[in-house]
């Protein structure tokens, strides 16, 4: 196994812990916290994989970032980032995998994100962005199908508010 530098990922998961504090994760997933108590992300294990769901409103990341993942910064544009991952965190190395992705608010409205394939560094994410009033509470659904038929479903729930 060869390193693979995580990068890309790690400095959205970096910019995702300096938002708003949100309630804890939901399904098979478990949420680390920063020093503070804000939550960062939500993280499911499955053996030796790791998959990895952030979400940020785009005007949080930095215009590198941004003009990499293709996509405009405005507060009011949330960007799901998922990430599979196989190893030990600093060796890990990206798994090929399908993602399906619906978003609630509190009203009851749903619907689908588009996600796409992103690679940048040697490793694969999947990103996608949906567009919402501020400020407002919003359920994330997951299902990761990896290469080789494993399923895997996410749940997240996050608050945002205008910047």
């Amino acid at each position: 196994m060869q390193f693979r530098p995580l990068a890309p990922c790690l400095l959205l998961l970096a910019l995702v812990a300096c938002g708003p504090s949100a309630p804890p994760a939901t399904s098979n997933t478990s949420a680390p916290t920063t020093s503070d108590g804000a939550q960062s992300d939500a993280i499911s294990r499955i053996g030796d994989v790791s998959i990895r769901a952030s979400v940020i409103q785009t005007s949080m990341l930095n215009d590198a970032i941004a003009r990499e993942y293709g996509i405009t910064r405005d507060p009011k544009t949330v960007l799901l980032l998922v990430a599979v991952r196989q190893g030990p965190d600093a060796t890990a190395i990206a798994l090929p995998a399908t993602i399906t992705a619906t978003v609630t608010d509190l009203r009851g409205g749903r619907q689908d994100i588009a996600m796409r394939e992103l690679q940048s560094g040697g490793l694969i994410d999947y990103v996608g962005t949906v567009n919402t009033t501020l400020p407002e509470t919003l359920r994330f659904d997951l299902t990761i199908v990896r290469a080789g038929g494993a399923r895997s479903t996410m749940q997240l729930q996050r608050e945002f508010y205008p910047q």
